[in-house]
């Protein structure tokens, strides 16, 4: 009982005790899972399926799997997204430094892409996205990229940016559609995409409505498993973790006993809830997944 109380205490936390942004340099926007955070704790690496509301801070690693979007909500007003198969490290994080948002990326692998708000555009910042060895510098802007071992991509989609690899002169690219590639270590003269192009790269990194993502916020909820043993509650929930999904368990008194309900929250829709119910229908312990608000 007591593994199932603290695991009540820490969801309870971590979701429906997010703070305000105000207080965060950075939340989690929305998740379609699997998707993990991987945090230094005293030495010891933790790795954490990530939740919608879910504070993040420097030094954690997002990272995603197949078919996964992230979307990353900072306090200065920019949206981070991230698509499948991809891994971000949040070097720094800095909310308020001398009246300045401060924060850098890595994109260490795959497509992402950063978006700031009409009424942030004003904000004083100084962000830096690093893509391996390609680093952007982002002033109120929109840009899409991606990142392999063989590979950089920065694609500009609004405003202005400085962009270039490590001992190269940086290049300015202030049109829409330009970008700059560097392929096996060779930078190639800037270009532009086509407006079909970069619709196909956006699509990459976007979260599309009813498909199973869960959003700060979001009503609905699936329950996954009901069972009167803490054993299959937490049997169900265990792999549900370990494989990127935000499962949490709640106890509920019943007529013979406690019944130990493992579920999903934070979807913000029905469509969203079932969709999410399908996916995960047949696997990991998942029998009959039940949809509510």
């Amino acid at each position: 009982m007591k593994r199932i109380l603290e695991i009540a205490i820490a969801a309870c936390v971590a979701l429906g005790a997010a703070p305000a942004f105000g207080a965060a340099a950075a939340l989690v926007e929305g998740v379609q899972m699997p998707a993990w955070v991987e945090r230094n704790v005293v030495g010891n690496v933790q790795r954490t399926p990530l939740a919608a509301g879910m504070e993040l801070k420097a030094g954690d690693t997002l990272k995603t799997g197949a078919g996964a979007r992230i979307y990353v909500k900072l306090a200065e007003g920019s949206l981070v997204q991230l698509g499948e198969n991809a891994s971000l490290q949040l070097q720094e994080l800095q909310p308020q430094k001398d009246g300045i948002f401060k924060a850098a990326l890595n994109m260490l692998e795959g497509a992402f892409r950063f978006t700031t708000e009409a009424v942030a555009k004003k904000r004083r910042r100084e962000v830096t996205i690093a893509v391996r060895t390609v680093t952007a510098g982002i002033r109120g802007t929109d840009l899409w990229g991606r990142s392999t071992e063989e590979r950089q991509i920065v694609c500009l989609i609004e405003g202005a940016i400085e962009v270039g690899a490590q001992g190269e002169q940086a290049v300015r690219m202030d049109q829409p559609l330009q970008f700059y590639q560097r392929d096996k270590g060779k930078t190639a003269p800037v270009g532009f995409v086509s407006a079909g192009q970069l619709k196909q790269w956006a699509a990459e990194t976007a979260i599309e409505k009813g498909r199973g993502a869960a959003r700060r916020g979001g009503a609905w909820k699936v329950t996954l498993a009901s069972a009167d043993s803490q054993a299959a509650a937490l049997a169900v929930y265990d792999q549900l973790r370990v494989n990127g999904y935000a499962a949490e368990i709640r106890p509920e008194k019943a007529e013979k006993g406690t019944v130990y309900h493992v579920r999903i929250g934070g979807l913000p829709s029905k469509a969203d809830a079932e969709a999410l119910a399908s996916q995960l229908r047949g696997k990991m312990g998942v029998t009959e997944p039940k949809v509510s608000m």
